[in-house]
């Protein structure tokens, strides 16, 4: 009765998925074609394509891995290799993983008021970038965090009775064991941060008329902001196909990013099994 019960959750939540996909990737084909793709929008979205919406997009989530994944490696190494105590290091653990708990809503407030007013970023992709490192800095953690908990105790020993402090054990000896969890860790959080909207809507997006930033202080068009203002503009019917284009690409670029995480993980578990 169990696993009957359990096959058909699993079964609903594929279904759903793939209903979604269908959905998408059904209504936006028409739109897609390498024009779309390479070609600036006009009619404020309704006509042309998405290229600065795809390279405002990237800036942005490549920005906030640049921000994430040093911090990622920091805390974890910290974490790991420095705290003694198991309290610590699951309080520690705790604050960390807080941050996905947290509306992205709130991620834009706090983070337009500390980066964008206080610093004097503004409205720019430089103030979406931080806030969008901060939020998949749990994401990157966590993968970096399960490589190096799954390295074998003979190699940290080793490196302890050669006489090696814990920050140069961390460095020359669990870091380059390890790194394939900060690519997975990275190409997640990049995937997470494509998807966001709220917490960029109002501290880094430009809605029309933006095109490639020329300074850090200069926001950009991002296909997660061109969807919301296609999609509230249904009177026209090249607004809506438009609107699905977009998803598409998104949704592409961001199953792309899971499937070469997801990769990357099994060729380094094939080769751990050797």
């Amino acid at each position: 009765m169990l696993i009957a019960i359990i096959f058909m959750l699993a079964a609903t939540g594929l279904l759903v998925l793939l209903i979604i996909l269908s959905t998408v990737f059904g209504k936006g084909m028409p739109a897609l074609s390498l024009g779309f793709l390479t070609e600036p929008s006009s009619d404020f979205g309704a006509e042309g394509g998405v290229f600065y919406q795809i390279i405002g997009t990237l800036i942005l989530t490549v920005g906030a891995l640049a921000i994430a994944l040093p911090l990622a490696v920091g805390t974890t190494l910290f974490q790991t290799e420095c705290l003694r105590s198991h309290r610590l290091k699951a309080a520690f653990r705790a604050v960390i993983y807080s941050l996905n708990a947290m509306p992205t809503i709130l991620f834009g407030l706090a983070g337009y008021v500390l980066f964008g007013v206080y610093l004097g970023a503004g409205v720019s992709w430089l103030t979406g970038a931080l806030i969008l490192g901060i939020m998949i800095l749990p994401t990157i953690q966590a993968s970096i965090q399960e490589a190096v908990e799954g390295l074998p105790e003979k190699y940290r020993e080793t490196g302890t009775s050669l006489g090696m402090t814990p920050w140069a054990l961390a460095q020359n000896v669990v870091l380059p064991l390890c790194w394939h969890g900060a690519v997975t860790g990275g190409l997640l959080g990049l995937a997470r941060a494509a998807g966001e909207t709220a917490a960029i809507m109002f501290t880094a997006a430009a809605f029309s008329g933006a095109t490639f930033p020329q300074s850090f202080k200069d926001p950009v068009p991002t296909l997660q902001t061109h969807i919301l203002v296609l999609a509230q503009d249904a009177s026209q019917a090249s607004s809506l196909t438009n609107a699905w284009g977009a998803a598409s690409v998104l949704l592409l670029m961001v199953f792309l990013l899971i499937l070469f995480s997801l990769w990357v993980r099994n060729q380094f578990s094939m080769e751990a099994q050797r």
